[in-house]
């Protein structure tokens, strides 16, 4: 029997970017599910240190794997070493990004093919590695950590919009030929949130015009009807429930996690 808030026991999570920001506070809110968690990113020191602290906290199993989701062949030994340790994969959850802001006239090819690579065919290499059993179980949750630049266009960001609209196509359409076999695969599209990429985001606006870093994330602040940044535990809150049973017949969506900012 299911404890209540555990149904996660005995799933096998990956959480990309699992190391900090959205990714931990999303491994750790699996973890009180009751996950077995594989934690992956570009720095395994950091990720062995949050695997610490949810072995402590939250008495998980946890390991840590270091993957480049830009490395086609990185990716298959991680989910290869994920699956060794604790089977098949029943959730997915593709957080790894990132974000560079410049005017259109100033898009080198390789900042292009930088947030691609990242943003977008990370997720779809991720994916690859682990729908094969998701479809031959007939059971799996995917959830894609897009962005409101997935739904929206921001200005100097148009390489970064791209690649989440991508993002946003991949789900929706995967979700499509998945919907009959047990697997959901949704996004979730956090407005700015109290992370190092909003960090970035304040730094690009302090070198851009020559404020402050308060006047730079008031700025940022403004847009957010709220009043305030979203929180990476409100983020992890949503995408824990669409891994719930509760959210078996919800596939295909692009949740804003926005404070009322909207598209």
């Amino acid at each position: 029997m299911v404890k209540e808030g555990r149904y996660l026991d005995g799933k096998h999570a990956v959480v990309t970017g699992g190391s900090r920001g959205i990714g931990a506070a999303v491994a750790a809110s699996l973890a009180k599910r009751g996950a077995r968690l594989t934690l992956m990113g570009r720095s395994l020191d950091a990720l062995e240190k949050h695997a610490v602290v949810l072995k402590r906290d939250c008495g998980a199993e946890v390991q840590a794997v270091q993957c480049d989701v830009t490395d086609d062949q990185g990716v298959r030994a991680a989910f290869g070493r994920a699956r060794a340790a604790f089977g098949p994969v029943d959730v997915l959850v593709n957080n790894a990004g990132a974000a560079e802001a410049a005017p259109f006239s100033g898009i080198s090819r390789a900042l292009w093919d930088r947030m691609l690579a990242v943003n977008l065919t990370g997720t779809f290499m991720c994916t690859s590695e682990v729908l094969p059993a998701m479809l031959q179980m007939r059971n799996g949750r995917i959830v894609n950590v897009a962005s409101m630049a997935a739904l929206r266009g921001y200005k100097t960001m148009t390489a970064y919009s791209a690649a989440k609209h991508g993002v946003l196509g991949l789900t929706r359409s995967l979700a499509l030929e998945t919907a009959r076999h047990g697997v959901t695969v949704n996004a979730v599209c956090p407005g700015y949130t109290d992370t190092d990429l909003t960090d970035t985001g304040v730094a690009n606006l302090v070198r851009a015009l020559g404020n402050t870093p308060d006047e730079a994330l008031a700025m940022l602040v403004r847009t957010i009807p709220r009043g305030k940044l979203i929180e990476p535990d409100e983020v992890a809150s949503a995408v824990t429930w669409l891994c719930s049973p509760g959210a078996a017949a919800v596939t295909g969506i692009a949740l804003p996690i926005a404070g009322g900012e909207s598209v």
